[in-house]
């Protein structure tokens, strides 16, 4: 299993704001006489991300890491994710535009995931606010919301803030802070495309903003677009064709792995293909020949090429409206005001249905050709005459069936267009007392997410069921006047408008027919959230070191949630997965407090000492009263350096979709039958059990041992589902760190160097176990709770094996745990070489080394680790080098993912878990700007400068994208990729 990565910095001692300084980044000092002039910005009220105590002298103790907006300008950006997951504080992200084509839901959506430890234990935050999620049943916020010409800074806290910001903040928080106070107009155009001109990209927008009523308030306005096109699987030579990885099996020689074996087409083909023997061997197979309308033998030459319909990268378009505004009804109280409109769209491709007998048939997986009239026994006269002739009864009700696999061309592609809307807003009032003793805050936040998903390319299966059982009309049936058509042998599917369908070659499907089996479907979904919350903080007594300075605060919250599919999804019965509603709601009531007590200043070997509690205690509706806290301290032996370390209990209260989701079924691909290969003794106790199974002892008699094709390892499926009695998680944070900033030192005085340890530990997690897990421990440990979740199938159903897997069911429960532990460093420089230039230098380098991290699925169950598996490389950094004159700049980006490995649960016993390596990558971009005049600036930069293509990780993994032969994931899929935009400002 692929989780993920970090990367925090560093305490700035901003001191003069050429460049806009963030909480964690240096500003440029020009030269040691301004240091001594004292340049410093006038100290102010702030709110660190990491402290809710408003005061300029609180410093996070928890790493936290600043993206300013020049680095997002410089980074030219559609989608903020794009951005953040460079950082190697961020892990896999679970939704992108490369992981979502097949998803029946999230297409399009753009989600983070801190320190791998899942997108729903990172807290996203507006300002500090929460915002509504993006995704039902969650809390997961889609990032299209978020407007990035809007951005100031984006504050990246790492590690359990819980004590703080309440639930979900289990790994961290990002919280993206928005522009304030801006004056002017300020318009931009961008437009890109990769270098082999597909996939191109276009956003546009116009931020405004002006002071009002003799500057007691400001209001600022955001309009932008942005539309983001698609990247089909055959716009790429590597993807064109449907391969196998020939390593799929894991019983071969590992220098194979990632070789792929082409052409290797599905047997779902066009045509058809149909088994008239019952025997499950493609092979005897019978199928009408495009070309001559013979039937013959169907041969591997006949299969379908799933890669031509596939989708790299789904296209996104997107509409933002996000306003700002504050206005001081007095000297001491000001009205705050947010509103934010987003709507998003997206659509979706891949190839078209693969129809398998058993999805009509599901009992016997075998469709008759004949028909019981009046006891008789009636041939469909559809079915072609050899095809009839060589069929037999094979199910014993006296009447000739066949099995078939068939893609359903004439339906056309399965495709999805999606459209999200969010509309979020925030009023509230602030203000001081006690000559700016304390602050204050009251706010209410309302959100709500609106999602449409229209589905083609299914079939209504009990309809396709009567197109199937057709026989002459020699009574007609149909009242039509003629004795000689077909019709439908069931009355009342005849007076419904029931059409009979020809499945026997390519396009005999006819529209009527067509129209009859169709069976678009409807996904609907509505996410609400109302928070009210107050806020006070400030300096409760003076000590001799400082102040102690206090914050307190309530909250309440509510969330609902529902999932609506239509009708024949609920029930299964569009040949597709079996969807279930889903609804529900929760509140919260919430209390907190923070203290922060200086106990030393300006001393010898304690410049500062200090330490730092908070705690809160939450009553939800749904799982009871919980509590997390966090203890903290930072210690300034001299001015330049600072030493910080914090402990934190998080919790996370369980969503809604974990509580009330019901059984929703899944196709899971990659798995591994521990009883292949089993014969009829031998195999230890894992022959033993896989023996007690029937179907599987079936399968062995005929086959001498446990056999598998191609459409058993693709027929096996499952169910997820909630739990409404689930706890919450709770998980305790270490992190102990140091930040130098040598300003007595001339020449580095705009260094800063950040190094931090951190180790994160979540019990009762809730997950759901691993189905190759469940199968691992079912049939090699022997544990009957798991073996109660596998089902085979008994009999020969369809193209399927007796024995093979049909049903892994994976219900969730508190019973996992996951770690990680790793190392920061963040280095941060400005410079400039006056003797040799004007300009001056930005260097910045982020590197994360973990040391560990492992699933634990249930307790007892040995850990599986991920770090060092695709997704969660031990070694990753971020590293940029910009340079600045007055009329231009440039910049370089280089981000290195490390050598990774596949996962070890998928690996023959006899393998060791590094047996398969993903080297390494470097991604180089680099972006140059020109300022001809002042307000108007022309930029261009290069994406993937370097061309790297992304390692082939094909369809035997677990952690290939479907239609990418990569984890799209993690690694660029798009290739190099130019673009070039324009900035006017007024």
């Amino acid at each position: 299993m692929a989780y993920g990565l970090f990367g925090p910095a560093s305490l700035a001692f901003a001191q003069e704001a050429e460049v806009q300084p963030s909480v964690e980044e240096p500003a440029l000092v020009e030269s040691a006489a301004d240091a001594e002039q004292g340049e410093e910005p006038a100290q102010s009220e702030i709110i660190v991300t990491g402290s809710r105590i408003l005061s300029p002298n609180v410093a996070s103790v928890a790493p936290v890491q600043a993206i300013s907006s020049e680095q997002i300008t410089e980074a030219g950006v559609t989608n903020i994710q794009e951005l953040l997951v460079e950082n190697p504080a961020f892990g896999t992200p679970g939704l992108t535009r490369t992981n979502s084509a097949f998803l029946t839901s999230g297409t399009g959506a753009a989600t983070i995931n801190l320190r791998n430890l899942g997108a729903n234990r990172t807290l996203v935050l507006a300002n500090g606010r929460r915002i509504v999620a993006g995704i039902p049943g969650t809390s997961t916020v889609d990032l299209n919301v978020i407007p990035a010409q809007f951005i100031e800074r984006v504050d990246i806290l790492s590690g359990g803030a819980s004590s703080l910001y309440g639930s979900d903040a289990v790994a961290g928080v990002v919280n993206f802070i928005y522009r304030e106070d801006f004056e002017g107009v300020e318009a931009e155009g961008q437009y890109g495309i990769t270098a082999r001109g597909d996939a191109p990209r276009y956003q546009a927008s116009l931020t405004a903003g002006g002071n009002l009523a003799d500057d007691r308030g400001n209001v600022m306005l955001h309009i932008g677009y942005s539309n983001e096109g698609q990247l089909l699987s055959r716009q790429r030579s590597n993807t064109v064709l449907d391969d196998l990885d020939t390593f799929i099996n894991v019983t071969g020689d590992p220098d194979d792995y990632g070789v792929p074996y082409e052409p290797f087409y599905s047997s779902f083909n066009l045509a058809g293909r149909f088994d008239v023997r019952g025997t499950a061997a493609t092979g005897d197979d019978l199928m009408v020949d495009p070309t001559t309308g013979a039937v013959r033998n169907y041969t591997s030459k006949d299969g379908f090429n799933r890669q031509f319909y596939r989708t790299i990268a789904v296209p996104v378009e997107r509409y933002l409206i996000a306003a700002r505004g504050h206005y001081d009804l007095n000297d001491s109280v000001r009205l705050v005001t947010e509103a934010t409109y987003s709507k998003t769209k997206s659509a979706r491709q891949i190839e078209p249905f693969a129809l398998d007998v058993a999805n009509i048939y599901p009992a016997t997986g075998r469709a008759p050709i004949e028909t019981l009239v009046n006891g008789v026994a009636v041939l469909n006269p559809i079915v072609p005459t050899a095809i009839a002739a060589a069929a037999i009864d094979t199910d014993g009700d006296g009447l000739r069936d066949i099995g078939f696999a068939r893609r359903l061309g004439e339906v056309g592609s399965r495709s999805g267009s999606t459209t999200r809307d969010l509309f979020r807003f925030v009023v509230g009032l602030d203000g001081s007392f006690m000559d700016d003793r304390f602050h204050w805050d009251v706010n209410y936040v309302y959100g709500a997410t609106n999602e449409s998903q229209q589905s083609t390319g299914q079939v209504n299966v009990v309809n396709f069921r009567n197109a199937l059982e057709a026989i002459p009309d020699v009574d007609d049936l149909n009242n039509n006047g003629s004795t000689t058509d077909v019709v439908c042998a069931d009355a009342q599917a005849r007076d419904q408008g029931c059409v009979p369908i020809d499945i026997f070659g390519i396009g005999s499907i006819t529209p009527d027919a067509l129209a009859w089996i169709n069976a678009d479907s409807q996904f609907l979904t509505k996410i609400t959230q109302q928070v009210v919350s107050a806020n006070l903080s400030g300096s409760l007594v003076d000590l001799p070191a400082g102040s102690v300075d206090v914050a307190v605060g309530a909250e309440y919250r509510k969330e609902t949630s529902s999932a609506d599919w239509d009708a024949l999804t609920n029930a299964g019965l569009n040949a597709g997965n079996a969807a279930p509603d889903t609804a529900g709601e929760f509140d919260v009531k919430e209390i907190y407090a923070e203290i922060a007590v200086p106990i030393l200043s300006d001393t010898p070997f304690f410049h500062k000492l200090g330490v730092r509690a908070s705690g809160r205690v939450s009553d939800y509706s749904s799982v009871g009263t919980v509590y997390s806290y966090s203890f903290g301290a930072d210690w300034a032996p001299i001015e330049d350096v600072r030493f910080r370390a914090s402990y934190a209990r998080a919790v996370r209260a369980p969503n809604i979709g974990e509580l009330y989701t019901g059984p929703s079924q899944t196709f899971p691909s990659g798995l591994e039958d521990p009883c292949e290969g089993i014969g009829a003794t031998g195999g230890g106790a894992t022959g033993d059990r896989c023996r007690a199974d029937a179907g599987v002892a079936a399968n062995i008699a005929e086959n001498g041992v446990f056999t598998l094709t191609q459409s058993d390892r693709q027929g096996v499926s499952g169910f997820n589902s909630g739990n409404p009695d689930l706890n919450e998680e709770t998980s305790d944070s270490y992190t102990v760190g140091v930040v130098i900033n040598p300003t007595s030192i001339g020449a580095l005085r705009n260094l800063v160097l950040s190094v931090d340890y951190f180790n994160i530990a979540v019990e009762d997690a809730i997950v759901a176990p691993p189905r190759q897990f469940i199968l691992n421990q079912c049939y090699q440990q022997g544990d009957d709770q798991f073996c109660d979740l596998i089902e085979r199938r008994q009999v020969l159903s369809g193209s399927n094996s007796a024995g093979s897997l049909q049903y892994i069911d994976a219900p969730l429960f508190n019973g996992g745990k996951l770690d990680i532990e790793g190392i920061d460093a963040v280095l941060s420089y400005q410079f400039r070489l006056e003797d040799i230039t004007s300009g001056r230098f930005n260097a910045r380098i982020a590197y994360t080394h973990l040391f560990g991290g492992d699933v634990i699925p249930i307790p007892g169950a040995a850990p599986d680790p991920y770090v060092g598996e695709i997704g969660g490389a031990k070694d990753r950094f971020t590293a940029s080098l910009g340079y600045r004159e007055d009329s231009w700049r440039v910049n370089f980006t280089g981000t290195y993912i490390g050598s990774s490995y596949e996962d070890d649960q998928a690996l023959a016993p006899d393998f060791e878990p590094d047996t398969i390596v993903i080297p390494s990558e470097f991604y180089l971009d680099m972006q140059a700007g020109w300022t001809p005049v002042d307000n108007y600036e022309f930029y261009f930069g290069v994406d993937n400068l370097l061309d790297n293509d992304a390692p082939n990780i094909l369809s035997g993994s677990g952690f290939n994208v479907t239609g990418t032969d990569t984890a799209a994931n993690v690694y660029d899929v798009f290739g190099r990729r130019f673009y070039a935009g324009a900035k006017l400002r007024f």
